[in-house]
């Protein structure tokens, strides 16, 4: 099946797979997901999409079939088949043992893992983004990497999931064409915002860096308060630090070990060029490898958020109080209004 092409399944075949849907193993705005598995033996997830008239779950079901349906790479989650008729939309993916890394980031879970475990799963999933990005016969923009978009097989082998916003674009092109917002808030590039920049395969390189800055600290780096209030910030300390001679000392405060702080030191200076404000100062994720394997010299990077500074903290309010992640709930207005509150979508 891994040389195959996605396969189209029936619902009734979708039945027999899950025993009726009897084991549930998560939801979201997407719809829901379940256990299940083939006649062979081979243990199977089945994401089934919630249908409406709304024509985005049908894009996003068109989304992922074309696009992770056309890739093969250990660190991406391999589509085995689909099923589209006038009863289901579902998508029959491979199972993942251990679910997604936020299950284990954000809780007691975490003291399963060593170091090495963590940056193992840092340099997996950056080799599956690099694999999107610059090996593919078109380069696939996935859009929304994040902890709960990263899972982990039964060895903890990271693969990129969740290709539903993906976009497949030809690798001359400069940039990429779209609208409306995309993405998870807090993970999302700054270029999405300011329109400064014309939106590139280099966003996911920014929120890959933020998910590097989760990873070091163990908590999530989203905020809930205007951006006047942006002060214990860890990506922004993190520079403040680096920049003041002490990111050491506050890798020690967070409570890393003293064996483990070189590879942390790692992580965050390659967080730190990847969170660039301009996309072009961005590495490539082939390099983001070779900086988090230690194969290559990691040179001082530049001030990555100097893009806060040029806002006026009285104008913008953020309110993440509504939880959404599909692009449709961004499309009627501009993520950053003067003297407005602001709307936007959370995670799943």
């Amino acid at each position: 099946m891994a040389s195959e092409k996605p396969i189209r399944f029936t619902t009734q075949e979708l039945h027999s797979f899950t025993n009726n849907y009897a084991t549930r193993l998560g939801s979201g705005g997407f719809g829901v997901v379940y256990q299940g598995q083939l006649p062979n033996g081979i243990k199977i997830a089945v994401k089934v999409l919630n249908r409406s008239e709304d024509n985005n779950v049908e894009q996003q079901f068109m989304a992922e079939v074309g696009t992770i349906g056309k890739t093969y790479h250990i660190n991406l989650v391999r589509l085995y088949g689909f099923c589209f008729d006038h009863q289901t939309s579902a998508l029959i993916y491979e199972y993942m043992e251990n679910g997604s890394l936020d299950r284990f980031l954000f809780s007691k879970e975490i003291l399963k893992f060593k170091w090495e475990k963590l940056l193992d799963i840092a340099i997996g999933t950056a080799k599956g983004l690099a694999y999107l990005h610059e090996d593919c016969h078109q380069r696939i923009i996935h859009y929304d990497i994040k902890p709960g978009n990263v899972l982990l097989d039964q060895y903890f082998l990271p693969k990129v999931a969740d290709f539903g916003l993906a976009k497949l674009c030809n690798r001359e092109s400069t940039h990429v064409s779209f609208t409306g917002y995309r993405g998870t808030p807090g993970y999302s590039a700054p270029e999405f915002l300011l329109h400064n920049y014309p939106i590139t395969h280099k966003c996911d390189v920014y929120s890959f860096g933020m998910l590097l800055f989760e990873m070091v600290t163990r908590q999530k780096n989203f905020q809930t308060h205007p951006v006047s209030e942006i002060v214990e910030w860890f990506p922004k300390k993190a520079w403040e630090e680096y920049q003041n001679g002490r990111l050491t000392d506050l890798i020690v405060q967070i409570g890393i070990e003293e064996k483990d702080t070189e590879k942390a030191e790692r992580m965050l200076m390659t967080a730190f060029w990847c969170v660039q404000d301009s996309p072009d100062s961005r590495p490539m994720m082939s390099n983001v490898v070779k900086m988090l394997e230690g194969g290559v010299e990691i040179s001082p990077p530049s001030n990555p958020f100097r893009y806060l500074y040029s806002l006026d903290p009285t104008d913008v309010v953020f309110d993440w109080s509504t939880t959404r992640t599909d692009s449709s709930c961004y499309k009627d207005s501009a993520p950053i209004m003067k003297k407005q509150e602001i709307q936007v979508a959370s995670s799943r």
